[in-house]
């Protein structure tokens, strides 16, 4: 953000170029970005022209603004809102405005342009146009597969994709939906969900009938997928992670109670105090004693019955 508000006011550069000028790589882009419209740092807008051309303004503000305040800044009206600290210095927004323009001249996909509606996720799937395609349902191929999930996630959401398929006669998949759809379930791994969520998400409340089931599976992977995680979180879960990893070695080591030259650490296993070694040493001499002190017994015993015999005989 610091970068795009540093740049000239005429400057018509998007956001991502911008951040391959910075160095930041797609994934942390992606998480970027999603932080920031969930501030109110960045507002977008998508609109079509009138030969079917899809073009995409973005504004970068260097305070948060609702969606209303934004709409008044692009169109020149001021949004009243006052600078985080400090005097009064000219507008309170940043360059506006940052277009990018794609040869698309059809519109974009709803289920995937947009977020899904909330209120559709709490009631039953049941007759749901998205899971009972009427006519002629929409092939897997159709599916928009995230680029930047890692293969083994892929791997992993198609093993889950099948374990539906075999567990579910209602969800039967050929292998080309599975490798199709599978980087949409690897997504929902990438995104902090199980296995476990991915087969429950696919198979509650199905119809008793399902026309399409790669069509069903496509649309409730698509729709029901889980927010990802905010870069904050991620960046906690990460230092959690890192800490639990960066425990030394030595932490559950004790040192030994027996006489050597330097100290020596070993890992008790039950309470032991001695190490290994003064271990094998005490047993060894405890037998040895115990050696002994029968040896010693029976020279004992057989000199009282040598005595013995001697005063009989006497």
């Amino acid at each position: 953000m610091t970068w795009a508000l540093s740049m000239a006011d005429e400057a018509l550069e998007a956001l991502s170029d911008t951040a391959k000028r910075a160095g930041i790589g797609k994934s942390a882009f992606t998480r970027a970005k999603r932080e920031l419209a969930t501030e109110g740092f960045l507002h977008e807008w998508r609109r079509q022209g009138d030969g079917g051309r899809w073009s995409t303004e973005q504004m970068v503000s260097n305070v948060p603004l609702t969606a209303t305040e934004a709409d008044q800044a692009r169109d020149g009206r001021p949004s009243g809102q006052s600078p985080a600290t400090g005097e009064p210095k000219g507008r309170a927004v940043g360059r506006l405005p940052k277009k990018t323009v794609e040869n698309n001249p059809n519109p974009p996909s709803p289920g995937v342009a947009g977020r899904p509606d909330p209120a559709q996720d709490e009631r039953p799937d049941e007759g749901r146009e998205g899971d009972q395609p009427s006519s002629t349902p929409a092939p897997a191929s159709t599916a928009t597969a995230p680029s930047t999930v890692p293969a083994p996630l892929v791997e992993r959401g198609g093993q889950a994709l099948t374990a539906v398929s075999h567990g579910e006669p209602r969800l039967r998949l050929s292998g080309q939906d599975v490798r199709v759809l599978a980087p949409l379930a690897g997504d929902w791994l990438q995104r902090g969900a199980t296995v476990a969520d991915i087969c429950e998400a696919l198979t509650q409340w199905l119809p008793d009938q399902v026309h399409s089931p790669a069509g069903l599976v496509r649309d409730r992977l698509t729709r029901k997928r889980p927010i990802a995680p905010t870069f904050a979180e991620q960046r906690a879960a990460d230092r959690q992670a890192a800490g639990a990893q960066s425990r030394p070695r030595v932490a559950d080591m004790r040192e030994c109670g027996g006489d050597h030259d330097q100290p020596r650490l070993f890992l008790p296993v039950d309470g032991e105090t001695l190490c290994p070694s003064c271990r094998c040493d005490e047993a060894e001499a405890s037998v040895a004693g115990a050696v002994e002190a029968a040896l010693r017994g029976g020279a004992a015993i057989r000199g009282l019955l040598r005595a013995r015999t001697a005063g009989v005989a006497a």
